[in-house]
């Protein structure tokens, strides 16, 4: 059983970049600071990675589909910078989202997993939104994944995936207690979505969730020019736990870390002495659907 520690969560600053060195800077001192407050686990918001769309012409920044195209050349750069920086640091890296370009030559939206020490592991959206569908048709994955660290077995949604209950059962059945939610919206109402959809994670399954999301304008950008929200650590709304089921948020569209420890120990002492028992409770719900069917 992992042992108490802290997570740091990102509202993450869109910007726009005037060099590879300038991002590296960026990337370093964010991860700098969090791990200066001592943060083991760091999580960045969905589609964080746009930005180095900037680093193009304007004739690429502002093609949905040229974009794609070129921020493959960056991908090797960006797994080196966060994996440098997980292994200087000492720490787990959730790095948001890249699009990735796959062998048939579509696009998943990947979220990577940086270990000090190893190769990266990742996890593809699965639940793909209308923009991702219609207009940038990037495609979704078809599998979902649970990564055992030393801090925990940890689950991702990738923003809309939080939003399908069944996507992070089967991961919290698969042993994670903690559920990571890197997002990216650009409405008030998208924003709200997702963090409903995270705290309703996290009231069923009994497990913590985390979100991270993008922040500020990057009118620049046809892809992320408006991103609203603010990074949370949600919990269950039970016995030793904030009777909202919020430990840490942020201010609503700040450039920000969002910190807090949490105690994986107390996932399983919840399910077993809690007020109520949804995780446990969870398949009875189907039993009542088939009765009903039936009459």
């Amino acid at each position: 059983m992992s042992t108490i520690y802290r997570i740091a969560t990102a509202q993450y600053n869109i910007g726009r970049l005037g060099s590879w060195a300038e991002y590296e800077a960026k990337v370093r001192h964010w991860v700098e600071e969090a791990a200066g407050f001592d943060a083991k686990l760091l999580v960045f918001p969905e589609y964080f990675s746009m930005e180095l769309a900037s680093l193009f012409p304007e004739v690429v920044y502002k093609s949905l589909s040229g974009q794609l195209d070129a921020l493959q050349d960056l991908l090797p750069g960006f797994r080196q910078v966060f994996q440098e920086q997980a292994r200087r640091h000492d720490v787990h890296i959730v790095a948001g989202s890249y699009p990735v370009r796959q062998a048939d030559g579509s696009f998943r939206n990947r979220a990577y997993l940086f270990r000090p020490e190893g190769d990266p592991d990742f996890q593809d959206k699965l639940q793909m939104t209308r923009f991702e569908n219609e207009q940038w048709f990037i495609v979704g994955g078809d599998e979902i994944k649970t990564f055992d660290t030393p801090l925990g077995r940890i689950g991702i949604n990738i923003c809309y995936d939080s939003e399908f209950p069944m996507l992070a059962r089967k991961q919290v059945e698969a042993g994670a207690d903690l559920i990571v939610v890197p997002s990216c919206t650009d409405t008030t109402a998208g924003y709200w979505r997702v963090r409903i959809g995270c705290q309703a994670r996290a009231l069923e399954n009994q497990c913590y969730v985390v979100q991270s999301p993008t922040v500020g304008l990057a009118s620049w950008s046809e892809a992320v020019d408006i991103n609203i929200g603010a990074a949370a650590i949600y919990t269950p709304v039970d016995y030793g736990f904030p009777d909202n089921g919020v430990l840490a948020i942020g201010e609503l569209n700040a450039t920000q870390w969002v910190s807090a420890e949490i105690d994986p120990a107390s996932i399983g002492r919840i399910r077993n002495t809690g007020q109520v028992f949804n995780y446990r409770d969870w398949p009875s719900q189907f039993r009542c659907l088939d009765d009903a069917r039936r009459d």
